[in-house]
């Protein structure tokens, strides 16, 4: 093992005595290749260009003498400090940290950043950032070979965001440009860049000033909320929905940051404005044009951001994202084994009758899902005389995707 492994974290300014000192003494050097090119790197050091962090991490855990690794900005954000101290190696480091990417950043965009979302993009999970920058006001991506600003774009189709891409901070070739979401897929970018995505309402509740990135108190206390608190009255319900039956939707779907939420006959946007509270990106669909305006409304009254279609399912379906879960608050079977088809993880839907929960539970079967259902039974009281106000019964259907071996897939 190393006698001594120190990671320097480097943003362009000339080093800290601290990192020469470690710097100077080091028999390995490990980082990208504009690390390696420093003048203050011995020469008769041994050098490993910082592709794969595991292999380098491999070679430092098998080196005798004093190991040291570069990294852009801080190394202990994102960054290779994580996969050093991992048991698997028995490192234990020193760091010299720098300025983030993220910080410098938002300091070339004269922009605070203590209430943005920071996420990483690798082809793996660059999905899962794009629903974020479709969920929030203001993220930070940073960006990987293959999942850059062309494609944050790209699969941002139909959602107008505004991008800072920062391109080499810290070096002579450092750029800043400032264009709409829609324009970066006709540019080549060059790495290393971070991406700041700007766009949408403010969220509700005022300024954060006391947690960094998106404040998860923000808005009035609950979930399912009664339908008048959404600022449209009556109307807000999809067909056959009560408030009780709609905080059991959101309690089996589960939605959480990252995640695309569709749905489907969305009446009011009750039920999808609570599901963007909860961080997820939404895309609410109904075929009514008044139901589309009711949900527009519904998610400007608590400041959350939703991506509203309007058309016919399941046709309108095709052109969409994958989602991750999915709540059919409206068409029946046919939009079901539609949605079924695109394989999210969790299906969410309600019927009126045992017959047609039956037809549900055996089509979403077929598709390979785990089905439960439950009868949902709820009495409203007037609670001046402890009678009766209204009763309402729905069956409520679950269906989770089953793995090849049985299991549920995790994502």
């Amino acid at each position: 093992m190393a006698d001594r492994v120190t990671v320097i974290g480097w943003d362009g300014t000339p080093l800290s005595a601290t990192a020469c000192s470690a710097l100077g003494a080091a028999t390995l050097v490990a980082g990208a290749p504009h690390h390696l090119a420093l003048p203050e790197v011995p020469p008769a050091a041994e050098r490993v260009r910082l592709g794969s962090v595991d292999l380098a991490a491999s070679r430092i855990a098998g080196h005798r003498g004093s190991a040291v690794v570069l990294a852009d900005g801080d190394p202990g954000f994102f960054g290779v400090v994580r996969t050093l101290r991992n048991p698997e190696f028995g490192l234990e480091v020193e760091v010299v940290p720098a300025v983030s990417s993220v910080a410098t950043a938002f300091a070339r965009a004269g922009m605070p950043w203590d209430d943005a979302q920071v996420v990483v993009a690798h082809r793996r999970t660059l999905r899962r950032a794009v629903n974020v920058c479709r969920a929030h006001t203001k993220v930070a991506v940073l960006t990987s070979p293959g999942a850059g600003p062309a494609e944050l774009g790209l699969l941002l189709d139909g959602v107008h965001r505004t991008f800072v891409v920062c391109e080499e901070l810290g070096t002579a070739r450092e750029q800043i440009t400032i264009l709409t979401s829609d324009k970066a897929a006709d540019r080549t970018w060059r790495n290393p860049n971070v991406v700041i995505v700007i766009g949408g309402p403010a969220a509700a509740g005022g300024d954060n000033d006391w947690i960094a990135g998106r404040d998860p108190a923000a808005g009035p206390r609950g979930w399912a909320l009664p339908t008048e608190a959404y600022g449209h009255g009556s109307t807000g319900y999809a067909e056959g929905e009560t408030e009780l039956l709609r905080a059991a939707q959101l309690a089996r779907l589960g939605p959480r940051v990252g995640d695309l939420v569709w749905d489907i006959g969305c009446g009011g946007g009750t039920f999808a404005t609570d599901a963007a509270r909860s961080g997820a990106a939404v895309i609410a669909v109904d075929r009514d044009v008044d139901a589309c305006a009711r949900t527009d409304f519904a998610a400007r009254r608590f400041g959350v951001q939703l991506q509203i279609v309007r058309g016919e399912a399941p046709h309108v379906l095709e052109d969409l994202p994958e989602p991750d879960v999915v709540r059919v608050g409206g068409g029946g079977a046919a939009v079901v084994s539609a949605v079924a088809d695109r394989r999210p993880q969790r299906i969410v839907t309600h019927a009126a009758t045992r017959d047609a929960a039956e037809l549900v539970g055996r089509d979403l079967t077929e598709h390979g899902y785990r089905v439960e259902c439950a009868l949902l039974q709820s009495v409203e009281l007037d609670i001046r005389a402890w009678t009766e106000k209204e009763r309402s019964v729905a069956f409520l259907l679950t269906g989770e995707l089953l793995r090849r071996d049985g299991g549920t897939p995790r994502r």
